[in-house]
């Protein structure tokens, strides 16, 4: 902002000048700076009139170079004085020592902003991501959010907002240079002018092409991270050809897009060095004409080379780093959409830990993305000490029930409360800790086992580690690892088996001793010991005054079960006791009765 007031205080031709070099990059910034979170902040604020005073100095400096041009040429080499020549070159050295120090100071408090920019966001843009994650899955915007935070940072962090910053200072040079002739001034002007025009016709140019290019990339690189994801699966079922195949062609449209970017925007910023050089030149050439004219002074010629070059130094440097100007401003946009469509976590009211009285009244879900709803009208009602098993065949609804107890998937209303407070009312970190989740795929991540049973804190209680891990019957295997509960795990837990991995997840939904626990297909990987061990974990959990959800298709994980709830295409079916429902499927004649009862596909 404070260079575009400082723009308007010049004449028209200057303002037209300077807004078309630096339009196509802090238009978009600007605009985007109106979406949520987006604003500079108050370290903005404070750093950037120090870097714009400190530019001010720095180019008032920069002058030096010029006048001491016009001094050895039209003084000390006229009176040969010795004395003068050194007292000039000492003020020579001692301003540009100071043009550096400024030099240096401005690039490390831009730096620095962009480091405060991108911690005090990092959270926010986090934390939205994860959101729109989970609501558009796959959604690019969400994928690449922290590529575009940190791409921004670098835009920040190079010498491109610098050379923003001192673009109005090249109509001041070739301003001076009129004082020494005028056909010098018109030749600065149109030297100006046309690097300006060629910066616009590099906007124009690929601008659309690197907002494709990018697109191309980051779907070449999503489809990478999912393959090395999946590494198991491409190598198992012999797909590693076929994948690198589908990857290189994804790639390969990233990389055409790079080509012809490379091609025009590197032709562009070759011609720019190029004129800039003949101007240099036409600049001596015609200064030398003024001399033979009897005009000007050989040093005022020298002088307005010089200038000529301060003065398309800026221009040049934003032609230069014009692809990081362009992915700072595409990211820019996406962080702009993406904290537009997640708006910022509204506080919460601070909650007592609930009571494990859960209720669920006409429950509708909706899954993101999809038209069809995948429950319909479900309700239930859980009290402290009782266990829910819910069995179904394959699609009818049991992970989409999961989902929405523990808050992942949005209820169409306000259909599910805890202790008579709606999930809503909970902040989402808050709600994970009164509700332990076992999801139907578990994900560990970087860290010791000890961290991924305490959920990642970083103090886990270790008192509390070992009591979850030996409810889940975990602790003897835990121990058995190399170092113990200190035993590093790559991503996904990467060297652990099935079950092992499966016994660690129910250690963490333990973690704490959440009121309530919902466990999607729990007996998964795991062997008869370990589904005993299961059925003694909901058992305390009952005993403790908890309630649980488990969704299963393993007749044992119902035997600590009080209620059993039936799904089929999305809807209750049959709700009630354990054994009155049970009985009730196995009745000759009944609906569920084939492949769908507790012995069934899940």
């Amino acid at each position: 902002m404070t260079t575009a007031k400082r723009a308007t205080s010049q004449p028209d031709h200057i303002r037209v000048e300077t807004r078309i070099a630096r339009g196509a990059i802090l238009q978009h910034l600007c605009e985007a700076n109106r979406a949520p979170g987006l604003s500079p902040g108050p370290e903005a604020r404070r750093i950037l009139p120090v870097v714009v005073l400190f530019g001010i100095v720095q180019n008032l400096l920069l002058l030096t170079g010029p006048l001491y041009m016009l001094q050895v040429y039209d003084r000390v080499l006229v009176s040969r004085s010795e004395p003068t020549l050194v007292a000039l070159t000492g003020l020579l050295v001692l301003a540009y020592a100071g043009m550096g120090v400024l030099e240096h100071a401005r690039a490390r408090l831009m730096v620095r902003l962009g480091a405060r920019w991108m911690s005090r966001l990092d959270r926010r843009v986090f934390a939205a991501a994860l959101s729109r994650q989970m609501a558009a899955p796959g959604d690019p915007a969400a994928w690449a959010a922290q590529r575009d935070l940190e791409a921004v940072q670098r835009f920040l962090a190079s010498p491109a907002p610098l050379a923003l910053f001192d673009l109005p200072w090249t109509v001041f040079f070739a301003g001076a240079i009129f004082l020494f002739h005028p056909w010098l001034g018109w030749l600065a002007l149109a030297g100006g002018a046309l690097l300006v025009a060629l910066a616009a016709l590099n906007q124009a140019v690929t601008a659309r092409l690197a907002a494709v290019t990018a697109t191309a990339a980051m779907a070449a690189e999503q489809l990478s991270d999912q393959i090395r994801q999946e590494a198991e699966t491409v190598q198992g079922l012999g797909m590693r050809g076929a994948a690198f195949d589908r990857w290189q062609v994804a790639r390969g449209a990233a990389l055409a897009g790079q080509i012809a970017l490379a091609d025009r925007g590197g032709g562009i910023l070759v011609l720019s060095r190029t004129a800039r050089l003949i101007l240099q030149s036409a600049m001596l050439g015609m200064g030398a004409l003024v001399v033979l004219r009897g005009d000007m002074s050989g040093g005022a010629m020298i002088a307005g080379s010089v200038l000529l070059g301060r003065a398309l130094q800026p221009v040049e440097l934003v032609l230069a780093h014009w692809g990081l100007a362009q992915r700072a401003r595409d990211g820019w946009r996406r962080l702009a959409g993406l904290l537009d469509q997640v708006p910022p976590e509204a506080p919460h009211h601070p909650l007592p830990k609930p009571r494990a009285l859960l209720e669920v009244r006409q429950l509708t879900v909706i899954p993101p993305g999809s038209a069809r709803a995948a429950l319909r009208m479900v309700s239930f009602r859980l009290e402290p000490g009782q266990a829910l098993g819910v069995i179904g065949p394959s699609g009818a609804g049991k992970s989409s029930l999961a989902r929405a107890l523990t808050g992942h998937w949005p209820a169409a209303a306000d259909d599910i409360r805890l202790d008579g407070a709606t999930l809503a009312q909970f902040a989402p970190d808050t709600l994970g800790t009164w509700i332990g989740y076992l999801p139907q795929r578990v994900a560990l991540f970087a860290g010791t086992v000890a961290e991924n049973i305490a959920r990642l804190a970083p103090t886990p209680d270790s008192d509390q580690v070992v009591a979850a891990a030996s409810r889940a019957d975990a602790h003897r295997m835990i121990v058995s690892l190399p170092q113990g509960y200190d035993t590093p795990l790559g991503p996904g837990g990467a060297g652990l088996s099935g079950g092992q991995l499966q016994r660690i997840g129910l250690a963490r939904a333990l973690y704490g001793g959440p009121p309530v626990l919902v466990l999607d297909e729990p007996t998964a990987n795991l062997d008869a010991e370990g589904a005993q061990a299961l059925t003694a974990a909901v058992r305390q959990a009952k005993a403790a005054g908890g309630a649980v959800v488990l969704m299963t298709h393993h007749p044992a994980a119902l035997q600590a079960c009080d209620l059993v709830l039936v799904l089929d295409v999305g809807r209750a079916t049959a709700f009630g006791p354990r054994d009155t429902v049970l009985r009730a499927l196995r009745r000759p004649g009944a609906d569920l009765v084939a492949g769908h009862g507790p012995g069934g596909a899940a």
